[in-house]
């Protein structure tokens, strides 16, 4: 390891000019003229500061690409679970920290925070949302600071005075958000941390340093580095921890208390707690990589950090843990509803309100899903809520034959529910099989199907839905329309299933640029009684084929379609291109027959 220049470490280590709270409220000028604060190893409670990034498992950056913040409502989420076990422990080794929250946390999860805070934990501001920095401006980014600072002040109780970016670390570019965040007001920031060469110019700023702002100094806690060869490599934590070895990282922090008095800055993620953390699939291999690897190694790494260091909140180690305390603490916040709970519970119309709307139900196929059961469930609530201002909707899921405990965890989750029908096959049939079960159990005239994965939003069921008018049997869904859309879909993928759907262009009498789509909404009075040969895969063509031979009417719909994020297809690729080739020569062979009567 390459020593830090005596320069450097003098003048990390001096003593911090007096530094006025004057900008938090409720706060005397008799208490504030008392309270300076400097760095000092009698004014120290901690050479080590503990810092905690609160978000789920599917909130992060590696995933940004596949999740956006309009999805995260339907994701299971592990925080309650995951929090509760830092809260342990960081209890068991008497450690405080601060926790650096989203505002779209503290918004659905106020008591939660509050929770953190009567443990004696900091609530700091990560922003709203989980964004990258280019992705907001200067105004939205105020915005959301204000909205995410109310939010945590309301559920704690307590003055937020820190701020960390919730993806990634501040750039040279970047220093515009240290004088936002100084000109509202906050002490101090801790969004640096110094990588390679990055910030080379500035070596001071490896240490927690006094920032000139106006109106008042900004802290800065960068994360903790490592000079090695002339560059800068982070030791604080977080992946690091779980990417690098323990014992050389270990000997490094070890080097760092050994060479300054400043504080060691240590961070992590509740999620890195939870190696039983759902899998997104979908995800590419650095990312998996990234956000998997070595989840069951963190637990122990922080047990032994812990056992060996004392480690406290940036709060407390400004020493402001009474200045940060609001003059009247306001009442517990209720949670507010949300989407995601536990149960399928969200409140459906009244029958005298709902006897004048149209009935319609939605099949849902089912097999070995059981990893995509809680994503899908809290989809279904969100679009039943929707559904429910024109439509009655009625859900019936059809299990076919699963392995896992797809079926019981459906039965579990969803409970009694008046509009909720779970069917099961006794053997596997397929994805067309179990739609045909569906629509003939359907007690309505309209029926929709969707992919269990939600690869297409079932929300579009509020769009396509009023399609079927009069004359049509049949709304399909088509992602290769030229208003339609594909997401993070692979390249061979596409090319396959274009060129499929030109052969069946020039093989049946309908035109359409998809064939394939399980999303639709039927007629049921149209379909129930066609013969279909194939219960899988190859079915789901073979019915549009099948109607359009039979001078039926089927409408495409425009809409996206996006990689599955749990599981695996089902779906054999070889197989099911020979299967359409010999149903594309049976349609043609019917076709030509029907013609000739």
């Amino acid at each position: 390891m390459e020593c830090l220049s005596d320069a450097i470490l003098n003048s990390a280590i001096a003593p911090a000019e007096p530094f006025s709270l004057g900008v938090l409220r409720h706060v005397s000028e008799t208490e504030l003229q008392q309270h300076s604060i400097e760095y000092t190893q009698s004014h120290a409670v901690s050479r080590n500061v503990l810092t905690v990034n609160l978000e789920d498992y599917f909130q992060v950056s590696a995933f940004s690409q596949l999740i956006t913040e309009r999805e995260w409502y339907r994701f299971e989420s592990r925080l309650v679970r995951n929090t509760a076990q830092v809260l342990e422990l960081l209890q068991r080794h008497e450690v405080t920290a601060t926790f650096f929250v989203l505002g779209w946390i503290a918004e659905r999860w106020p008591e939660l925070l509050r929770d953190i805070a009567e443990a004696g934990h900091e609530i700091a501001s990560r922003g709203f949302y989980h964004r990258a920095l280019n992705d907001v401006c200067r105004s939205e980014f105020q915005d959301e600071l204000s909205r995410t600072r109310e939010l945590i002040e309301d559920a704690t109780g307590q003055r937020v005075i820190g701020f960390r970016m919730s993806d990634g670390w501040i750039k040279p570019k970047d220093s515009w958000l240290l004088d936002v965040l100084a000109a509202e007001n906050y002490v101090y920031d801790s969004s640096l941390c110094p990588t390679f060469w990055q910030h080379a110019a500035t070596p001071e700023r490896d240490f927690v340093h006094q920032l000139k702002k106006s109106p008042l100094p900004l802290w800065e806690y960068p994360i903790s580095t490592w000079r090695c060869f002339g560059a800068t490599v982070p030791i604080g934590g977080g992946n690091y921890f779980r990417q690098l070895p323990h014992t050389l990282l270990k000997r490094a922090v070890d080097g760092w208390h050994r060479r300054t008095n400043q504080p060691f800055v240590m961070y992590f993620h509740a999620w890195e707690l939870d190696p039983e953390q759902p899998r997104i699939s979908s995800a590419g291999r650095i990312a998996r990589l990234r956000h998997y690897r070595n989840l069951d190694k963190m637990s122990w790494v922080l047990e032994d950090y812990f056992s060996r260091h004392h480690f406290s909140s940036i709060v407390n180690h400004l020493g402001l843990q009474r200045q940060i305390r609001l003059a009247t603490n306001k009442p517990r916040p209720e949670r507010p509803i949300q989407l995601g709970t536990k149960k399928w519970d969200r409140p459906q119309a009244t029958e005298s309100a709902s006897t004048s709307k149209v009935g319609v139900t939605i099949v849902i196929p089912c097999y070995n899903e059981a990893s995509t059961v809680p994503y899908l469930l809290n989809t279904l609530e969100s679009v039943e809520y929707a559904l429910l201002s024109e439509y009655r909707p009625q859900f019936i899921f059809i299990d076919d034959c699963s392995t896992d405990d797809t079926c019981e965890l459906l039965r579990a989750v969803v409970g009694p529910k008046d509009n909720v029908t779970i069917l099961a096959h006794d053997t596997n049939r397929g994805v067309m099989a179990a739609i045909q079960t569906g629509i003939r159990a359907a007690a309505t005239d309209i029926v929709c199907s969707i992919d269990c994965d939600c690869s297409y939003d079932p929300h579009e069921l509020l769009r396509m839905i009023p399609r079927l008018t009069d004359g049509v049997d049949l709304v399909t869904a088509s992602p290769y329309h030229r208003d339609g859309k594909v997401k993070n879909v692979p390249a061979w993928r596409l090319l396959l299933s274009k060129g499929l759907s030109q052969l069946y262009r020039w093989t049946l009498p309908i035109s359409l640029h998809t064939y394939t789509s399980c999303f639709r909404v039927y007629r049921k009075s149209s379909v129930k009684d066609l013969q279909i040969d194939d219960g899988g895969f190859l079915g789901v063509a073979e019915l549009v084929g099948r109607l359009g031979i039979q001078g039926g009417t089927v409408v495409e719909h425009p809409a996206t379609l996006e990689v599955r994020l749990f599981g695996e297809s089902k779906m054999k690729t070889v197989r099911t291109i020979f299967g359409h080739l010999r149903l594309i020569a049976k349609l043609t062979r019917e076709r030509i027959t029907r013609r000739s009567k």
